[in-house]
């Protein structure tokens, strides 16, 4: 991938780049305040987060200190991807899966929007420094800058690292979950680390696939509308092979026990044969949407048969 590479969308999405929102039906309630903050990302980033506090606590859980973790955690997710659709609100009314959002429609207004993100990131974050220690909110800010500043305004527009260096941010939960237990970062903190950051490319790419076309005329630099179809599918396989060795670490230093280190191994082989189909389909979009489908249930399985299986 050429980092920095600027990518110039085709002639037919410049007369979508002065479209403007249209005016609202409605105007918005509380259901727009939730979508806004994409509840279905927090959900699954709530499950990690937990996951991450789970494994640290080893089955002896200190109840308040999670409710505050996580809702610390979800405030801050929140915050983060509120300002991510303050920020790419034009852009969003490019693509047909995101012009309907609550600002594209002109549902919230833009500085309604701004300072709900505003409030939700400051109140999250008190709650991460003040209830989960120092190392929990750090963790917690530089998420939030890594989404918003430099994936959001700067990488999503301008290189196909965007995805890679934006899993960052979505590595965080696990990880402020678990120094908020141990206040400190050991091998199981880089572990969770690196379980959600090699998930996030190959599952986006999947995604990114399937919408290519929407993600080319909205002119993002997607690296399958930079790069092509057949180089995405090569890059997402280092990211399939690095997740194995996972599961046997977390056995092998005493974090999990033999049915995660079964389990998570057969889930990650059966990802990366999944992607690696990929190479004789004959239909992209199908093999795609099966690839995005299986990356989902990995992540979820994976999540849920770690916590089950944490040792004492």
């Amino acid at each position: 991938m050429d980092n920095h590479l600027r990518y110039q969308a085709p002639s037919e999405s410049a007369a979508l780049a002065s479209a403007a929102p249209a005016p609202p039906d409605k105007a918005g309630t509380w259901k727009d305040f939730i979508t806004v903050t994409k509840p279905g990302i927090i959900r699954s980033n709530l499950i990690a987060a937990f996951a991450g506090f789970w494994l640290a606590s080893r089955w002896d859980i200190q109840f308040g200190l999670m409710i505050m973790t996580l809702l610390g955690t979800v405030l801050v997710m929140a915050s983060s991807c509120v300002f991510n659709n303050y920020f790419d609100r034009e852009l969003d009314l490019k693509m047909e899966r995101t012009r309907n959002r609550s600002l594209p429609t002109g549902r919230l207004t833009p500085k309604v929007v701004l300072w709900y993100a505003v409030i939700l990131g400051v109140v999250g974050l008190a709650v991460l420094f003040l209830f989960s220690g120092v190392l929990a909110g750090l963790f917690g800010a530089v998420g939030m800058f890594v989404y918003v500043v430099v994936y959001t305004l700067w990488l999503k527009r301008s290189s196909t690292w965007s995805t890679s260096v934006g899993a960052i941010s979505g590595a965080m939960p696990p990880v402020i979950g678990y120094v908020a237990v141990t206040g400190s970062v050991d091998m199981a903190a880089v572990l969770l680390f690196a379980l959600l950051f090699l998930w996030q490319p190959p599952h986006f790419w999947a995604l990114g696939i399937r919408r290519v076309e929407e993600y080319r005329a909205a002119g993002f630099p997607l690296l399958p509308v930079v790069k092509g179809i057949k180089r995405t599918k090569y890059q997402m396989i280092p990211y399939l092979v690095l997740l194995i060795p996972i599961p046997i670490l977390m056995y092998a230093y005493g974090y999990a026990g033999i049915f995660f280190l079964i389990i998570g191994l057969l889930l990650a082989i059966w990802w990366l044969y999944a992607a690696l189909q990929g190479f004789r389909a004959k239909d992209d979009e199908a093999w795609s949407k099966k690839v995005f489908i299986i990356s989902i249930n990995y992540l979820t399985l994976s999540l849920i048969v770690l916590i089950l299986n944490t040792t004492f």
